[in-house]
């Protein structure tokens, strides 16, 4: 074999490892762009593309196309974070306590420890994206300012016993309208108290007895309360009952007197037709109704023969009169 064709042979092997080189380069290259132009946007968040600086929200889950190199896409979380204030969470579960925010003042000139939970959602990526470099602390700022401002309006007193409630109400009215403000693409979900007690072990066990105090009062309230509900409907019921039988009485008696009317006209009517029988019936009436055990002495007019006869049975003693009398003549 010449020197020639040794040469040539090398040429070609060089030019067939330079082809096969270029193929894979070629290759890498093409599976590089393809996945480059690939993504995919899962439901627990939104995809912004970017293209020579301009913003485009993709909120369609599932596979997507972009042009390689040229535009860009940013994974947005959308679903519910939150933001501990006052206090953090270690690995484990655990929680320590972060003083310089959860030491607050109040009205009253009084210290409070106070931890605070805020709940918030990224409901508008572009904005989360270009109005801040960091929204996440600027809500953080927000929410502290706020809890600060609303805590130094009540005493200890109320901010660790009955003002949790309005308290959480103010700090989260306040929060929604700052960032309605700042406009930074995060709406708040809620803003809870997590624990609120004074700064010192004394303080908080005398602040837990008034708290335990105050609980029996509206618990004494609430007994009172269920007892009264209890004992107002039978006192209704029973001034009820009184009243329909005051009025049943009324009726009785109000028909009783027309009927006594009726008969004291009807006696009249036969007073005037039969005036001496009429008062003969009545007197006997009347007697046999007052005096029914009485007896009706007689005397004959001589004096010397008196007859007792029960006045209930006068006509039968009328006659046995006349019988003894018929029986002395003979």
């Amino acid at each position: 074999m010449t020197d020639d064709d040794s040469k040539g042979k090398g040429r070609t092997t060089i030019k067939k490892v330079v082809r096969i080189s270029v193929t894979i380069a070629a290759a890498f290259f093409i599976c590089i762009l393809l996945l480059s132009s690939m993504y995919t946007v899962k439901e627990t968040e939104s995809v912004v593309i970017t293209t020579f600086g301009k913003a485009a929200l993709v909120d369609e889950k599932g596979l997507h196309f972009k042009i390689p190199f040229v535009q860009k896409a940013t994974r947005v979380d959308t679903t519910v974070r939150g933001i501990e204030i006052g206090y953090g969470e270690e690995a484990d579960g655990s929680t320590y306590s972060v003083e310089r925010e959860s030491i607050m003042i109040t009205s009253d000139y009084n210290f409070i420890d106070c931890d605070f939970y805020i709940s918030y959602q990224v409901t508008d990526p572009i904005k989360y994206l270009y109005r801040s470099d960091n929204p996440d602390l600027i809500l953080k700022n927000i929410a502290m300012s706020s809890i600060r401002s609303t805590i130094s309006a009540y005493t200890v007193d109320t901010a660790i016993t009955t003002g949790k409630a309005q308290i959480q109400s103010n700090v989260r009215t306040m929060i929604m309208q700052e960032l309605e403000e700042e406009d930074i693409g995060i709406t708040l979900v809620d803003a809870s108290i997590q624990d609120v007690e004074p700064p010192t072990d004394l303080v908080i066990e005398a602040f837990t007895a008034v708290e335990t105090a105050k609980q029996g009062k509206e618990s004494a309230i609430n007994q009172a309360n269920a007892y009264r509900n209890e004992q107002i409907p039978a006192a209704e019921a029973e001034a009820d009952r009184i009243i329909r039988e005051a009025e049943a009485s009324k009726t009785a008696r109000i028909n009783e007197a027309k009927g006594q009317v009726s008969r004291f006209n009807a006696e009249y009517n036969e007073y005037k037709n039969y005036p001496l029988i009429t008062k003969q019936r009545m007197f006997l009436e009347t007697m046999e109704e007052v005096l029914p055990e009485l007896k009706v002495v007689i005397d004959q007019g001589d004096g010397s023969v008196l007859k007792y006869y029960p006045i209930t049975d006068l006509p039968a003693a009328e006659a046995a009169a006349h019988t003894e009398e018929q029986e002395g003549q003979e």
